[in-house]
C-alpha cells in the first residue's frame, strides 16, 4: 500500500495558531507526510503563512474540522445551523487556499449532543443533517475540497456512529463532494467488524483517522489493526492514514475528549511510535 501518514495538530496544541506552525517542522522531521490542521478557530491561522510553512517542510495538507455546540446543522434554532454552515464555508475557503483537497469530521452535529429522542426527532435531525451537508457540499466542490464526514461513537454522537449510517448520510447527501471518514478509536466501540466495515464504507471512504483504543500511540492497544489494513486493502483505499490524539496538557480540548491523563511518555513518542508501527502495518 502506497497510503500516506500523517499527524493531527491535536496531538500537540490546542487551538491551532500562527504560533503553532512550528509543529510543521516537528511532524516532518519525524517522517509525516502530512500533517492535518484541527482548525478550531479560523482566524487563529493566516492561511498564507501555513501555506508558506506546508511549502517550506513539503508537508501534504489536510484540514479538520471543530464542531462544539454553536456548529450544529441538526439544532432546533436555525442561527446555530447558519453558523455552522458559515464555519463550514470559512474552513472550505481555508482549505483552498493553501492546498488541502479533504475537510473531514463530524460536521453533521455538535460533538456531545448525545439523547434518546423519538424516531420522529431523530428523523427531522437527520433531514436537517443531509440538508444543511448538501449545501456545504456543494461549497466545497466550489473549492475542489472533499467532504470527509465521520461517525463518532455512542458517547460523543447520537445521529451517526457506524460505517453504515456514514454511508447512508452520504447517499442521502447523493452530493459528490461527500465522502465517508471513518476512525479506528470510534471503530473500536461500534463496529463489529473492521473489515467489514471499512467494505460497508468502500469507494465512498476518503480519510481516515489512525487512532488506539485508548487515543494512545497507534499499536498500543487493542485496535484490530490486521483487520482495518486488510479492509483498507479490498477496497483499494489510497487515502491518508492520520494520527489523531490528544495532550491532557490543554484542558478545553481534553476536557472535551476526556483525557484524564498521559496516553505516552510524550507526545512526541505518542507520534514516532505510531508512525513507526502504522509504517509496518502498510509495507
Amino acid at each position: 500500500m502506497n497510503n500516506k501518514i500523517g499527524v493531527n495538530s491535536w496531538v500537540w496544541t490546542s487551538p491551532f495558531t500562527d504560533a503553532s506552525l512550528g509543529l510543521l517542522d516537528k511532524a516532518a522531521s519525524m517522517g509525516f507526510s502530512v500533517f492535518e490542521i484541527a482548525l478550531e478557530d479560523p482566524s487563529h491561522v493566516t492561511a498564507a503563512k501555513a501555506s508558506e510553512a506546508l511549502q517550506a517542510t513539503g508537508l501534504r495538507p489536510v484540514v479538520c474540522g471543530a464542531f462544539g455546540p454553536s456548529r450544529d446543522l441538526t439544532h432546533d434554532d436555525p442561527e446555530y445551523r447558519e453558523e455552522s454552515l458559515r464555519y463550514i464555508d470559512q474552513a472550505l475557503a481555508f482549505c483552498e487556499k493553501i492546498g488541502a483537497k479533504v475537510l473531514c469530521g463530524p460536521m453533521y452535529s455538535a460533538v456531545g449532543k448525545r439523547r434518546q429522542v423519538s424516531p420522529e426527532q431523530k428523523k427531522v435531525e437527520w433531514d436537517r443533517a443531509v440538508s444543511g451537508l448538501s449545501k456545504a457540499a456543494k461549497l466545497a466542490a466550489n473549492r475542489g475540497v472533499t467532504l470527509a464526514i465521520e461517525p463518532l461513537n455512542r458517547f460523543e454522537t447520537d445521529l451517526v456512529n457506524t460505517s453504515e449510517q456514514a454511508l447512508k448520510l452520504v447517499n442521502d447527501i447523493n452530493y459528490p463532494a461527500a465522502a465517508v471518514h471513518l476512525d479506528t478509536f470510534h471503530m473500536n466501540i461500534e463496529e463489529k467488524d473492521f473489515r467489514a466495515a471499512v467494505r460497508t464504507a468502500g469507494k465512498k471512504l476518503a480519510h481516515v483517522h489512525a487512532c488506539e483504543n485508548d487515543r494512545g500511540a497507534p499499536g498500543s492497544g487493542v485496535v484490530n489493526w490486521s483487520g482495518f489494513i486488510a479492509g483498507l486493502k479490498d477496497i483499494g483505499y489510497s487515502g491518508d492514514l492520520v494520527i489523531e490524539s490528544f495532550t491532557p496538557e490543554c484542558k478545553a480540548i481534553a476536557a472535551a475528549a476526556a483525557i484524564w491523563r498521559p496516553l505516552a511518555k510524550t507526545q512526541d513518542d505518542l507520534a514516532r511510535e505510531g508512525l513507526a508501527f502504522l509504517k509496518r502495518q502498510l509495507a
